[in-house]
C-alpha cells in the first residue's frame, strides 16, 4: 500500500467522502471522451515557496484516476480533476498529507481555521527569529567594537556561548519549514528554494559552533550567529508579508460567499413559511425575504417593490431598483422592503458562485512569467551549490580558515525567493484588486496580454449599448403644429397613450416624459379622459378623448402616414399624422469616454455589429469611432480579429451574446459583460460584472501597471545576484552581509508587488 493510500484510509479523512462534505467545493465536468470527471479544489497549507508547488502536484499525480492537478503557491490552492470511479477526496487530501503538507476542501470554516493556524505560527516563528536575532546582534557587538586586546578571551568565549544558546530557537523552531521544505524537496529528488537557504543556515551554525567550543580548531575563532538569526528572521519576514496578502485574497472571495444567509423562507401552498437550508433550494420555490437579508438564490421579484444592494457582484455602490419582474442575484442585499421572491438558479449556478468560482480558477493557475522563473530555478540552483563548492575549494588554498564562510555567503546571497516570487505576488494583488473594482479574472495569463492589446474590437448591442432604446426625436407635422402648438405638447400625448402599453417603445416614450408637467393641450386632455383603450399587438395603441376623437400610437401604417426620415412610430388623431417619434440606442453609462481614453491611449478602436450600416455608422459618429464594420456575421467578427493577429496586432475583443463565443476564444484577450451570455462569459479570460466600460480602461491600466511591477521584480532580483555573487566569491560578502541582502531582496519584491492591488 503506498503511503497516500495508507493515509487515506484514515477513519479520520473518511467523512470527506460524504458529497455534502465536498460538493461546495467541487464541480462535475465531462471529457472530450464524454466521461464524467470532478474537479475539486483544495486549501492547501505549510507551503514556503513556489518550489512546494511542485511537490504537492507530484504527490497528487501518484494517486489512481487523478487527470490533472495544479498548485497555486500564490493562493495555497490546488485544483484537482479525478475520476470518481477510482479515487476519493478523502485519498487526494492522504496523499497531500503523506508530502507533508495540510489540506482540507475549500470550505469557509476549515480554511480560515487553516488560515489562522498559518498565520499564528508563521507570527510565532517571526517573533521568536527576530527577538533572538537582537539579543545576539547585542552579545556580538563588543566583538565588533573593541579593539585590539581590548575584550578578554575568556568573556569574548562567553559572549560567544549565549549568541550560541540564543541561536538554538531560531534554529530549532523559527528555522522550521526550511528545513522541512528541504527535506520534502530531497525526498522527491528536486532541489527547491529551501535547499541552500537551509544550508546555509545548517552550515553557518555548525561551523560557529566549532568555532565557539574550539577555537583553535578547523573552523577558526569567528563565530556569525549573528548573521544566521538575522537572515532567518528577515527572510521570514518576507515570507510573511506574502502569506499575508495570499490570506487577503482568500479572504475577499470567502466575504463574497459570507454574504449568502444561512437560511431561507420558503413559502407553502398554504401561505405558511418554512426555514429551510440554502441546499435544499430548488428552481421554482417561493421565497419571503426579509428587508436586511440577502437574497439567497438568483430569481425574480414575484411580489413587492425594493432596492438591493449589489455593490459584491458589480461595483456598483447605489442600490439598484428592484419592482416587480425584475432579476435579482444571490448575495445581494434586500435594502427596501419585505419581497417574495421566484428561485429560478440555486447553489453553483448562481451568479455569486460563478463568479467565487472564476476567481478562483484564475488564483490557482500559475501565470507564465513564474513558470519561467520555475523552470529557471532548478538549473539555478544546481549553479549555486556548484559555485559553492568550488569556492570552498579554491578558498581552502588560499584562505583555509575563510573557505566555510564564503561558501555560506554564496548559498545565502544566491537564493532565488525574489525571483520566484516577482510573478505570481504581483500577479495576485493585481486580480484582487481589480476584482474589488468590478472586473474578474479567469486567467491570471490576461493581465499580461491585455497590457499589450493594440487594438479592441466592441460588440454593439449589449456591451456598448443597452438592450432598451431612448426617444432621440419628436418632429411634428404641420397638422401636429396646428393642433398641438409645440413638441413638448406632442411628447405629452404620447406618452399619454404609452402609459397604457407594455411595448419597450412604448416604455422609452414614457421614461423620456416622466417628470415633464406638461400636458397634452389646453383643449384635449388625452390623458384626463382616455375611452375605449385597447392594444393592438404588433401595432401600436388607440384610444377615445373626451371630445370622441380617435388617437394612436404605433407603426405608420396603422396610424395612416409615412414615417417622416428615420421615425419608427407616429402619433395621430382621427386618421391625421400629428408627430413622427424616432429612437436611438442607449448607450451605457460612460461608453463614450472609454472609448476616447482607448483611442488617446494609442489603442485602435473597431466596431463590429450585425446592423445595417446606417444605423451603425450613427452610433460610430455618436462615440468616435472611425472602423466600423455593419452587418457582422460571427465569422466576419472572428476573421476580423483575425486578421489583425496576422498584421502582428495584440487583438481583445469584448462581447456578451452567444455569437461572440468563437471570437471571444480566438482573441488574445477577450471580456465579456456580466450580464451576458453564460457561454460568452465561459470563453473569456475576464468578466466585466460592474458592466461599466470604463472598468475595462482601469483593468488596462491595472494591467500595465502589474506588468511594470513584474519587470521591476525581476530586474531587481538580477542585479542582486549579478552584483552580490561575484562579492561572495570574491569574499568581499560577510555572511550577515549577504543574510540582509537576501532577505532585503524578497521583502522588496513582496512589498513591491502589493503596489499592484492598488
Amino acid at each position: 500500500m503506498s503511503p497516500a493510500t495508507a493515509v487515506a484510509a484514515d477513519p479520520a479523512l473518511a467523512v470527506l467522502d460524504d458529497p455534502a462534505e465536498f460538493n461546495g467545493c467541487t464541480r462535475w465536468v465531462v471529457d472530450g471522451a464524454g466521461q464524467r470527471l470532478a474537479e475539486t479544489v483544495l486549501q492547501l497549507s505549510g507551503m514556503h515557496c513556489a518550489a512546494c508547488s511542485g511537490l504537492i502536484e507530484q504527490a497528487l499525480y501518484r494517486v489512481d484516476g487523478v487527470r490533472s492537478a495544479v498548485v497555486s503557491a500564490a493562493s495555497e490552492r490546488a485544483t484537482v480533476s479525478w475520476d470518481p470511479e477510482r479515487t476519493r477526496p478523502s485519498t487526494l487530501i492522504g496523499a497531500v498529507q503523506a508530502a507533508g503538507y495540510g489540506a482540507v476542501p475549500d470550505a469557509a470554516a476549515p480554511a480560515r481555521a487553516l488560515r489562522r493556524q498559518a498565520h499564528r505560527q508563521a507570527l510565532w516563528r517571526l517573533f521568536v527569529a527576530s527577538f533572538c536575532a537582537m539579543q545576539v546582534m547585542m552579545l556580538a557587538t563588543p566583538s565588533y567594537v573593541a579593539g585590539p586586546g581590548d575584550l578578554d578571551p575568556e568573556m569574548r568565549q562567553l559572549l560567544n556561548w549565549g549568541s550560541w544558546l540564543l541561536s538554538l530557537p531560531v534554529l530549532a523552531f523559527s528555522a522550521g519549514p526550511f528545513f522541512s521544505g528541504a527535506w520534502q524537496a530531497l525526498r522527491a529528488r528536486r532541489i527547491g528554494m529551501d535547499v541552500p537557504v537551509s544550508l546555509g543556515v545548517a552550515i553557518t551554525f555548525i561551523a560557529s559552533t566549532g568555532a565557539t567550543f574550539s577555537p583553535d580548531g578547523v573552523f577558526g575563532h569567528e563565530v556569525y550567529f549573528d548573521s544566521m538569526t538575522m537572515f532567518v528572521s528577515f527572510l521570514l519576514g518576507s515570507r510573511y508579508l506574502e502569506l499575508s496578502a495570499r490570506h487577503r485574497a482568500a479572504e475577499a472571495l470567502e466575504s463574497s460567499l459570507a454574504r449568502l444567509p444561512e437560511t431561507a423562507w420558503r413559502v407553502l401552498p398554504d401561505g405558511s413559511t418554512e426555514a429551510v437550508s440554502l441546499h435544499r433550494l430548488q428552481p421554482g420555490d417561493l421565497l419571503r425575504v426579509p428587508l436586511g437579508q440577502a437574497f439567497p438564490a438568483d430569481g425574480q421579484v414575484e411580489q413587492g417593490h425594493t432596492r438591493a444592494d449589489e455593490a459584491l457582484l458589480t461595483g456598483e455602490s447605489a442600490p439598484v431598483d428592484k419592482p416587480q419582474g425584475a432579476a435579482v442575484v444571490a448575495g445581494s442585499t434586500n435594502l427596501g422592503a419585505p419581497v417574495l421572491m421566484r428561485v429560478q438558479r440555486v447553489g453553483g449556478d448562481t451568479r455569486l458562485e460563478a463568479i467565487v468560482s472564476m476567481m478562483r480558477s484564475a488564483m490557482a493557475q500559475r501565470p507564465a512569467a513564474a513558470a519561467l522563473a520555475d523552470r529557471w530555478a532548478p538549473p539555478f540552483l544546481w549553479t549555486v551549490l556548484v559555485l559553492a563548492a568550488g569556492a570552498a575549494a579554491v578558498w581552502s588554498v588560499i584562505d583555509p580558515s575563510r573557505a566555510v564562510w564564503v561558501a555560506v555567503s554564496v548559498l545565502i546571497v544566491t537564493c532565488p525567493c525574489a525571483l520566484s516570487l516577482a510573478a505570481p505576488a504581483t500577479l495576485v494583488a493585481a486580480a484582487r484588486g481589480l476584482a474589488r473594482r468590478g472586473v474578474l479574472l479567469q486567467r491570471l495569463d490576461a493581465l499580461e496580454r491585455l497590457a499589450r492589446v493594440q487594438q479592441v474590437f466592441f460588440d454593439k448591442t449589449g456591451t456598448l449599448t443597452e438592450d432598451r432604446l431612448q426617444l432621440a426625436q419628436v418632429q411634428l407635422t404641420d397638422a401636429g403644429q396646428a393642433m398641438l402648438g409645440d413638441v413638448a405638447r406632442a411628447r405629452a400625448a404620447a406618452a399619454a397613450l404609452a402609459a397604457w402599453s407594455s411595448h419597450p417603445l412604448s416604455r422609452a416614450v414614457v421614461e423620456a416624459q416622466r417628470g415633464s408637467p406638461v400636458a397634452a393641450s389646453a383643449d384635449a386632455d388625452p390623458a384626463a379622459a382616455w375611452t375605449d383603450l385597447q392594444e393592438m399587438a404588433g401595432q401600436g395603441v388607440q384610444a377615445r378623448d373626451a371630445q370622441g376623437r380617435s388617437w394612436r400610437l404605433g407603426g405608420p401604417a396603422w396610424t395612416g402616414g409615412e414615417a417622416a426620415d428615420d421615425a419608427q412610430v407616429l402619433l395621430s388623431c382621427d386618421g391625421a399624422v400629428l408627430a413622427g417619434l424616432s429612437f436611438e440606442e442607449t448607450l451605457r453609462p460612460g461608453t463614450e469616454a472609454a472609448l476616447r481614453e482607448l483611442q488617446q491611449a494609442g489603442v485602435r478602436v473597431t466596431l463590429l455589429t450585425g446592423d445595417a450600416p446606417a444605423r451603425a455608422a450613427a452610433l460610430a459618429q455618436r462615440l468616435g469611432v472611425q472602423d466600423v464594420r455593419a452587418r457582422a456575421t460571427p465569422e466576419d467578427k472572428l476573421a476580423a480579429v483575425a486578421q489583425a493577429q496576422r498584421e502582428g496586432r495584440c487583438a481583445a475583443m469584448v462581447g456578451d451574446g452567444i455569437n461572440d463565443a468563437p471570437v471571444l476564444a480566438r482573441a488574445d484577450v477577450s471580456l465579456a459583460m456580466g450580464q451576458g451570455a453564460l457561454v460568452s462569459r465561459s470563453q473569456a479570460d475576464a468578466v466585466i460584472t460592474s458592466n461599466r466600460l470604463g472598468d475595462l480602461v482601469r483593468a488596462r491600466s491595472t494591467a500595465r501597471h502589474a506588468v511594470r511591477i513584474v519587470r521591476q521584480n525581476f530586474i531587481w532580483a538580477g542585479a542582486y545576484n549579478a552584483v552580490s555573487i561575484p562579492l561572495a566569491l570574491a569574499g568581499y560578502l560577510p555572511p550577515w552581509a549577504a543574510g540582509l541582502g537576501m532577505a532585503l531582496s524578497s521583502l522588496v519584491v513582496v512589498t513591491n508587488a502589493l503596489r499592484a492591488a492598488r
